[in-house]
């Protein structure tokens, strides 16, 4: 069964994260498979809302480490960027329901979504700077508007996690239900969307994005040139080595 499930019904694709063992961490394999889905949907007519989902318990957990390092991102085609890039310019509506950890790119793609659903037990977690990285996904442009810079702040550089209802209060998320019911929520909603009409959406999308769409792709662009030469520097090399070791890591003299 594949890591990326994609069901297709009434203008609604549905792609499911399905490594729930592993917490949904994400390969190059599934980062590929969602661009591939997320551009198919975006040149069929017939699919009018995409709704990115995984588990009651658990979203995901962010990247899969050992596969991001013996597959690090390497120019604009690696599946991460080519991901990132097709949900910033997705056209149509686009969904997500989180329930669990949100890790790392779990939660800056969902400031690409227009609408997303978390259940209660949501928690969303940017451990960038703690890995020696920097954002991703323009997420040190969207998330300092959404949240105000302190909030920012203390998510990207402190790293501390936030709850469901956090989510809700800065408008990250639209609604928080239990977590046995955000996958159905979000399919409710995505249902009233596919009922409407696609050009009327697709138009009122790109006018609420427009101001900023060319400073959001550029600002992913300057983040990927700077996350690239932070993987090879001697903290993140530090941080990976003692997540690998289960140790803490010490950035003592770096």
């Amino acid at each position: 069964m594949s890591d990326v499930m994609k069901h297709s019904e009434g203008g609604v694709t549905t792609l499911t994260l399905n490594r729930v063992a592993s917490k949904n961490a994400l390969t190059a394999e599934m980062y590929a498979a969602m661009a591939d889905a997320l551009s198919e949907a975006a040149q069929d007519p017939a699919q009018r809302v995409v709704v990115l989902q995984g588990h009651e318990a658990v979203f995901t957990a962010g990247n899969d480490i050992s596969d991001f390092l013996n597959n690090p991102p390497a120019g604009a085609e690696a599946p991460v960027h080519r991901f990132l890039h097709a949900i910033a310019a997705f056209p149509k509506p686009l969904m997500a329901a989180v329930c669990g950890p949100a890790v790392g790119v779990g939660t800056t793609l969902l400031l690409h979504c227009d609408l997303v659903v978390a259940g209660d037990n949501a928690m969303f977690a940017l451990p960038f700077v703690n890995l020696g990285l920097c954002p991703e996904a323009a997420s040190s442009l969207l998330l300092p508007q959404l949240m105000g810079h302190k909030r920012a702040a203390q998510a990207l550089l402190l790293g501390d996690p936030f709850s469901a209802e956090t989510a809700l209060e800065v408008g990250l998320v639209n609604a928080v239900v239990p977590p046995t019911e955000a996958n159905a929520h979000a399919h409710a909603m995505a249902t009233r969307l596919a009922a409407k009409p696609l050009d009327a959406l697709m138009q009122s999308k790109r006018l609420m994005k427009a101001p900023q769409q060319a400073q959001t792709l550029q600002v992913m662009t300057d983040e990927g040139e700077v996350f690239k030469r932070l993987l090879l520097a001697p903290a993140a090399k530090e941080a990976f080595s003692a997540f690998l070791d289960k140790r803490k890591p010490d950035f003592s003299q770096l």
